[in-house]
This record gives C-alpha cells, structure tokens and sequence, in this order.
C-alpha cells in the first residue's frame, strides 16, 4: 500500500503520541509499505485554523498519490473542514490516529466549548479511526454521528526491553533512605508536575526524592511556576528538573527509581504508567480517562481524585514507611507489565487492520475524484 501521514513537524519529537506514529510507520514500512509523511507547520489556534482554507495543502492532499490517509488527530484544528472539502476530489479514505480527545484535556471555557466544536467536526470528517485506548474509542464514538471502522491498539511499554528479576525489584524497594519518585511527561499543566511537589512538600522532611523528567520548553511560564513553587516549598534539595532523558539515561532513571507519579488531568492511555510497570514501579496517576486501563488501584499503584495533592501525599507516605508494601506493588506492576502487548504486537494489529480496510474500502467504495 501506498499510505501517507498528516503530523505537525517531524516524527521525532519527544511526545508518546509521536512515539506512538514512530513505531506504527516503522511497521507499516517493514512489511513494504511505501509511507509518505506530509508535514505541517505548527503555530497558534487561529493560524492553525487558517490551513482549512489553504489552497497549497488542499492541492497537496488532492494530488496526493496514497491508496490511503492516516491523520494524527492532534492536527485536526488544521483539518476539519479542509477534510470535507477533500473528500469530494480523492478516492482514498481518510482515517485518524486518536491518542486522546484534545479538548477533554483543557479546562472548560467559552474558548474549549469553540475548540470541542471544532474537534466533533473533524472526528465525522474521517472515514476510519486508529485508537490507543478503549476510553479513547467509547469517548470518540459519543461523539461522531454514526459508528466507524476502528481497531484499539495501545501503546506498547517495551521500548528500552527492561530485564530485571524479583530479587533485584525487591532489593531496590527496601533500599533505605528518601523515596526515589519519577515523573515522567513533558513539564506541562495538562500533566500536573505541580502536584506531585505539593504532595511532596507535605511529607517528612528528607523522605522523598523527586525527578522530574520531561521536556522543559513547551510552557515557558509554566515552567517557571514550577521552579517558585518549588524555593516556595523549600523542597530545592529534593526536586531535581532533569530536563528531557532518552534511552540508556531514562532507561536508567526508571531502574534506579522506585515510583512512577504522572498525576495529569486527562490521559488517553499514559505510555509513561506502562514503561514505569516494566521496571517494576508501582504508578500514581489520576482516575481520569485512560490511566484506569493501565493502573489497578492497590495492586500495581494508585488512582486518585484529579487535582488532589493529599491523596497523592498520603499514598507516596505510605510506600515509604511500609516498604514490604512497596516490594509487593513493585512485583505486581512487573507482572502486570507482562500481560501488556508489546509495540510490535500493537502495531502489527493495526498494519492488518488497515490492509484489510484498504481492501474493502476499495470494492465497496466509488471513486469519490470528480472526472
């Protein structure tokens, strides 16, 4: 097949949802599929919102030569109505990649009622649909008017391979001293860094240790908020920005630590909760949307209220004084890491899913390219 891809900028940012593309464009090229990426500039909404109604890339996308378009929903500002207006000129379908629903993800104003609006638009303009998560197909399928061919494929946990046996999991989680927690996101509100400091400052002095690992540049001010609420807090010596790690270093970050914490306001899956689970992390995230997939409350980590710091206090207090309980969450997370697909099972779901799709597209289908 013949398939192009609609992202904004490159595949190699560091985010799981471009992870996510990374991995499914690597597939779909080792089973011989030719892959065509058609990048688009990011930039504020409104600018966004102006490529609807750009002739460059509506004629771009109308001569493209695809037997199918797979779309990253996080561009969808930049094609809800450019997509109907496509879809009388081309013959090939049009199916999105959902990671999460973006306007679930900010917090409700007159300006997400707008945004909300415009992300229903673009979910009916599409043919088909690629999900990470089955929160993410139910929430999707409220949202469009009639039901849509659709594969669920999480995200898979075992990029760095992790090996670690239940004698060293059980050794790192008695090793004494202050609990040594990550978090593991890019350094936005959306993700709620600024929770997990809270939390931390209301516990003992010297009984925790926090990483925060992530991306620094995305929200400037936010990022700034942060770095006060920590002098404020008096948590200096504890809280350690480690800007961005990849590979071997983040591979040896989450060896070394012994709780995962992304407390984020809405996920729609968590990619960071399942490669914590591979190490052996028990994970801390919130009871909104996709985290529920991933993380048993009590038995691999915890689930706790959005926005609250002291549930989250008190669950981080209790791994650190008990931590024949921290040994016995840190072997469950292991094992329930294992029931998890892995990325080349995921996405070898969704390579046959689409071939099987391009090929009942194509008999069922009448060309839609106006002679």
């Amino acid at each position: 097949m013949r398939i192009g891809l609609v992202i904004y900028g490159s595949l190699d940012q560091a985010t799981g949802g471009y992870l996510y593309d990374r991995a499914l464009v690597e597939t779909l090229r080792a089973h011989g599929h030719q892959i065509r990426i058609v990048s688009l500039t990011w930039r504020n909404y409104p600018g966004l919102l102006r490529d609807n109604f750009s002739a460059t890339l509506f004629n771009q996308l109308r001569h493209l030569k695809v037997d199918l378009l797979l779309q990253d929903e996080l561009n969808h500002p930049s094609l809800f109505y450019l997509n109907e207006r496509l879809k009388r000129e081309i013959s090939y379908p049009l199916v999105s990649i959902v990671h999460m629903v973006r306007s679930r993800a900010v917090s409700p104003s007159i300006l997400n009622w707008f945004a909300r609006r415009i992300e229903r638009r673009y979910l009916n303009s599409v043919d088909g649909f690629i999900f990470n998560s089955l929160e993410t197909k139910q929430l999707v399928e409220s949202m469009v008017k009639e039901a849509k061919p659709s594969v669920v494929a999480t995200p898979g946990g075992d990029r760095f391979k992790p090996k670690l046996n239940d004698v060293e999991i059980k050794s790192r989680a008695r090793q004494p001293g202050p609990l040594r927690v990550l978090f593991l996101g890019n350094l936005t509100r959306n993700k709620a860094p600024h929770l997990l400091i809270e939390a931390a400052a209301k516990l003992e002095f010297d009984s925790i240790y926090v990483t925060l690992a992530g991306r620094q540049d995305i929200e400037p001010v936010y990022l700034r908020y942060l770095q006060r609420l920590v002098k404020r807090c008096g948590m200096e010596g504890w809280v350690y920005f480690s800007g961005h790690l990849d590979g071997k270093l983040l591979a040896a970050t989450l060896r070394t630590s012994q709780v995962l914490v992304v407390p984020s306001s809405y996920e729609g899956f968590g990619i960071a909760y399942l490669e914590g689970l591979g190490f052996g992390l028990p994970a801390i995230g919130t009871r909104a949307a996709g985290a529920k997939e991933v993380i048993q409350h009590g038995k691999n980590g915890f689930l706790i209220p959005v926005g609250d710091a002291d549930h989250l206090a008190r669950y981080l207090r209790r791994l650190h004084q008990d931590r024949k309980l921290l040994a016995r969450m840190s072997l469950a997370a292991h094992s329930s890491f294992r029931k998890f697909p892995g990325w080349k099972q995921s996405m070898e779901r969704v390579e046959r899913f689409l071939t099987s799709y391009n090929q009942l597209s194509r008999r069922i289908r009448s060309p839609r390219r106006k002679k």
